[in-house]
């Protein structure tokens, strides 16, 4: 029950990731550079790779919550619709507290 909000992340990143190393070719992106494209997919594939580790879930959490908030401020400047990509965001943060909730608590024993 608790990789449930895991695997639906990963049903997103992996398949974005690899669209964009096979299709890497992709116009109408703000960046049509294939290298930033391949870039992002290897990020993608590792990030989401190293999300399932549970020692460093914080930190690409953190990596794929940037990566989508970007995702975010281009569909608003494009004008497209981004209530979508948010959601993926909320859920890449929650999948992450569901699965490991003291990192995100503050340790207040000083």
């Amino acid at each position: 029950m608790i990789w449930l909000p895991t695997l639906a992340i990963i049903l997103f990143y992996i398949p974005n990731a690899l669209d964009k190393l096979i299709n890497h070719d992709q116009t109408g992106k703000v960046l049509e550079s294939s290298a930033v494209l391949i870039t992002a997919g290897v990020f993608n594939l590792l990030g989401t790779a190293l999300f399932l580790y549970n020692k460093s879930i914080l930190i690409w959490t953190s990596n794929l919550a940037l990566y989508i908030t970007f995702i975010v401020l281009i569909h608003i400047y494009k004008g497209k619709p981004s209530e979508i990509v948010i959601l993926i965001l909320m859920a890449t943060v929650f999948a992450s507290y569901i699965r490991n909730p003291t990192i995100f608590s503050r340790n207040t024993d000083t």
